[in-house]
């Protein structure tokens, strides 16, 4: 027998069936009543394999499809982030340059003494917020968990939507800027990772820094040359039929409760007022794969470069010092493996769920998420419209199941 006799089969080409496990997983969430449905995606080199499970809305009858239109959330930063870095690679926005360039309203901040203290009991602010803060989410301002300290009753009279997407913002760019102009920071520049309010700045940056509203610079820039025809911010009419409905979940003041109403009730279903860098983008598994993958390939899409790998690395390695991750309280734990890069967190060490340290990816807060695994050359996205599906275990048993289904390649 020669040589060739010998050699060990190829494995076999991804497809549904390679995650039974998975599919099992999902389906009893569905039949528990945890979401109406899901779908999901796990792509390897130039294969991919998508499932479904359930139906797009609660207490409905269309069945989940590939083309199914989610509102993911949190995965809008990393889009985010490209933009700015497009803005850096030509030389219209600087990395270390201080953010009020752009947006004046960052320039001569105070900081709070204490987080809890009054809006008039403040100190100046050490330095000047730089875009690399806002990228890195160091700028001293974001989201807290306790509702009661005068920052935050203020954050809501005023409407800046700091945390959850909906009910967003009535304010457009300029006037949420002189609002959030009139708040001291919450700590120091620089001092601690604080979520969220980078994302909405950046997307102030882009528009002045560009010269073009935020959504249309995405959409020019990023969504219309990857053929990202079902990522926007807002779902128009003739594509509300494909349009996920939002789940149930568990609010910790008001117990079961839903985050947006469906269809053309939706705060999604309208152009918004303020495009939201940090949580305002629907799209699909199928977009968000284009997207993932110009990622993976060094900011190539289909022989055109978007953006440079310089950028794409910089976007996706740890950016924080240790002293700003033990500093900050937002996600207990996730700090003990992982790093934040700009708009995605970054795996470094040992992590259970994804053991693969370079591995990248976000959340979104509706119950979607994302893994791109550059040493594998692997991309996985499930949606769901559920945050439970985040907090519950869920998430991680998925990405356990499919991680330990990969073929060896």
């Amino acid at each position: 027998m020669g040589l060739e006799g010998c050699a060990e089969a190829p494995p076999p080409p991804l497809s549904p069936s390679s995650f039974t496990e998975a599919r099992e997983l999902m389906a009893d969430q569905v039949a528990r009543g945890a979401f109406p449905g899901a779908v999901w995606l796990v792509a390897q080199g130039g294969e991919v394999a998508v499932d479904t499970v359930g139906v797009t809305a609660i207490g409905g009858a269309t069945p989940m499809r590939r083309d199914t239109i989610f509102r993911i959330a949190s995965m809008t930063k990393a889009i985010t982030a490209t933009a700015v870095m497009m803005l850096v690679e030509e030389g219209k926005v600087a990395l270390d340059a201080p953010a009020e360039r752009w947006l004046p309203e960052l320039a001569n901040r105070r900081v709070l003494k204490r987080i809890d203290g009054p809006l008039d009991d403040t100190v100046p602010a050490d330095r000047a917020i730089t875009v690399r803060d806002l990228l890195t989410f160091t700028l001293g301002f974001g989201i807290l968990f306790d509702e009661t300290p005068p920052i935050q009753r203020a954050i809501a009279e005023l409407q800046l939507v700091n945390a959850q997407p909906v009910p967003m913002t009535p304010h457009a760019p300029d006037e949420w800027m002189a609002r959030f102009e009139t708040l001291p920071l919450m700590h120091q520049p620089g001092e601690r990772w604080m979520y969220n309010t980078g994302s909405l700045l950046q997307g102030v940056l882009v528009r002045r820094a560009s010269g073009q509203d935020f959504d249309a610079f995405v959409r020019e820039r990023i969504l219309a040359p990857l053929g990202m025809h079902d990522t926007d911010f807002f779902v128009p009419p003739h594509k509300l039929d494909r349009f996920a409905g939002c789940g149930i979940y568990t609010d910790p003041q008001r117990g079961p409760t839903r985050m947006d109403a469906d269809g053309a009730q939706s705060a999604y279903a309208a152009p918004p007022v303020f495009p939201s860098g940090a949580a305002g983008l629907v799209s699909t598994v199928d977009d968000y794969l284009v997207f993932s993958r110009m990622l993976l390939a060094g900011g190539v899409h289909e022989g055109r470069r978007l953006l440079s790998a310089d950028s794409v690395r910089e976007m996706t390695r740890d950016q924080l010092t240790a002293e700003q991750k033990a500093a900050s309280t937002f996600f207990p734990g996730f700090f003990d493996t992982h790093g934040w890069g700009y708009g995605v967190g970054v795996t470094v060490g040992s992590d259970p769920v994804w053991p693969v340290p370079g591995s990248y990816g976000w959340d979104g807060g509706f119950g979607t998420s994302w893994i791109s695994d550059p040493t594998h050359d692997v991309v996985a996205i499930v949606m769901t419209q559920s945050s439970d599906f985040l907090f519950s275990g869920a998430r991680e048993a998925l990405w356990q199941a499919i991680y330990a289904a990969l073929p060896e390649r």
